[in-house]
């Protein structure tokens, strides 16, 4: 996903991340500075739904103008191995378990 949060603020007038900040705090979402650092200049490693309901009602906008979907930016899936073989639920080999009762040392 793409975040467009200094785009949608451009298109509104907005122009500083402190303005914006300001406003957020305005409605009751009160933001660190090192936080709106990450929100406003690139990608953020998380936001709070109830924060992104704030941006919204603050720019007047909706989350499809804030996160647009990169697609091509999703990876091909790779050849079966048999790690994923079992995944999708293929049957594998079963090792018999001695009648000791204990299992076998790692390899």
């Amino acid at each position: 996903m793409k975040w467009n949060l200094r785009l949608a603020a451009a298109n509104r007038g907005i122009w500083k991340a402190s303005e914006l900040q300001r406003m957020l705090a305005e409605r009751g979402v009160v933001i660190s500075a090192g936080k709106m650092s990450g929100l406003w200049s690139g990608q953020p490693n998380t936001i709070k739904l109830d924060e992104l309901d704030v941006i919204c009602a603050v720019l007047g906008c909706g989350v499809e103008e804030l996160l647009q979907p990169e697609p091509e930016r999703v990876p091909d899936p790779m050849l079966a191995t048999d790690s994923q073989a079992t995944a999708a639920g293929q049957p594998r080999a079963v090792a018999p378990r001695p009648r000791t009762g204990r299992s076998l040392p790692p390899r």
